[in-house]
């Protein structure tokens, strides 16, 4: 039998690491996504990669590509393809807002985590701006100040 991963004790399933250090987050949305049975038993058992997904919005509707959910093990014929696209629910207006800020402003929708509130499985989606590679050097630079100073303040102490 495989090993499951457990889910972190604030109920996220997965989370997408690499989207802080690729792009800076300006606004985050919730939403639902529309999942069959042996999708939402695969996900609880920990086996999801949202790193190269991202959302689009189609039509008046937001959609949830790229995001790998492994077929469920014990299931047969109800598997669904793992790369599917899936519906995102969200309400109309910010189905639109979010629309316009993609179409105007050049900007991107990146799924951030996804979890479990109550009984539904939700995702985390942020409105997002492309890092270039020197606000990449950047962060890192900040990150090795901060790093060196607690270091120095804990040998003081």
């Amino acid at each position: 039998m495989a090993t499951k991963k457990k889910a972190e004790s604030d109920g996220t399933l997965a989370r997408n690491r690499q989207a802080s250090h690729e792009y800076f987050i300006l606004e985050t949305f919730e939403a639902g996504v529309e999942l069959t049975g042996t999708e939402v038993k695969s996900l609880r058992a920990g086996r999801t990669q949202l790193r190269e997904g991202y959302v689009r919005v189609e039509n008046g509707e937001a959609w949830l590509l790229s995001v790998h959910i492994s077929p469920y093990a014990e299931g047969n014929r109800a598997n669904q393809d793992p790369l599917r696209r899936r519906r995102l629910l969200l309400h109309r207006r910010e189905i639109e807002y979010l629309d316009g800020k993609v179409r105007q402003q050049g900007l991107t929708l990146v799924p951030l985590r996804m979890y479990v509130k109550g009984n539904r499985i939700k995702l985390a989606i942020g409105l997002a701006r492309g890092k270039k590679l020197w606000d990449k050097r950047q962060a890192m630079a900040e990150r090795d100040s901060k790093r060196e100073a607690e270091r120095v303040a804990a040998a003081r102490r």
